[in-house]
């Protein structure tokens, strides 16, 4: 059971993810979407929803209170600003979370957290298999390239001159006495 359990640690110190909670909420408040793991964007969605109701009280201590969380100043007064305007009759719940499926690299879980009553997301594509191959890519002319003249086998063969560009064979070393080689008894 996971009682007196307050937050999840994410394998990092307190400093690193207190950094990285500022940052996101920052892009959140900045962006009003982003895309994460569901797992921070559920303890992201606490942090965000404790900066709106600042931004909704309104006063310079909330302000400043504010100001310790999110980075950018443009920021807190969007804060202040339009999004208090936007959820004054709203009691909570600022925050969506679109869960969108296991990233590619390691199978995370991803989410979407975004804020409510912002622009609708547009639906995303489902490519098939094979799919990306058919796209055609619009054809650019490359410059041309000098061509090198390769040395002719046959020719060095012919005038007795060896090719330089292949490595010369190391002599192949001999059998320590007492081992056993394929093919000796």
């Amino acid at each position: 059971m996971r009682h007196r359990i307050d937050h999840r640690v994410f394998d990092r110190h307190s400093e690193h993810r207190t950094a990285m909670f500022r940052n996101m909420v920052t892009s959140l408040l900045k962006a009003e979407r982003i895309e994460t793991t569901v797992e921070k964007a559920k303890d992201l969605r606490r942090i965000a929803e404790k900066m709106i109701t600042l931004g909704k009280k309104g006063g310079l201590a909330n302000l400043r209170r504010a100001l310790r969380t999110v980075k950018e100043k443009e920021v807190a007064h969007k804060l202040f600003g339009p999004l208090a305007e936007r959820y004054r009759d709203r009691p909570g719940g600022y925050t969506r979370i679109i869960k969108i499926g296991r990233r590619l690299g390691d199978g995370a879980k991803m989410a979407i957290i975004e804020l409510v009553d912002s622009a609708p997301l547009a639906p995303r594509k489902v490519k098939e298999k094979g799919e990306a191959k058919k796209q055609e890519k619009p054809e650019t002319q490359k410059p041309e390239k000098e061509k090198i003249k390769k040395p002719d086998k046959e020719k060095a063969k012919k005038t007795g001159k060896a090719d330089k560009s292949k490595k010369q064979e190391a002599p192949k070393k001999k059998a320590k006495a007492g081992t056993k080689r394929s093919g000796q008894a």
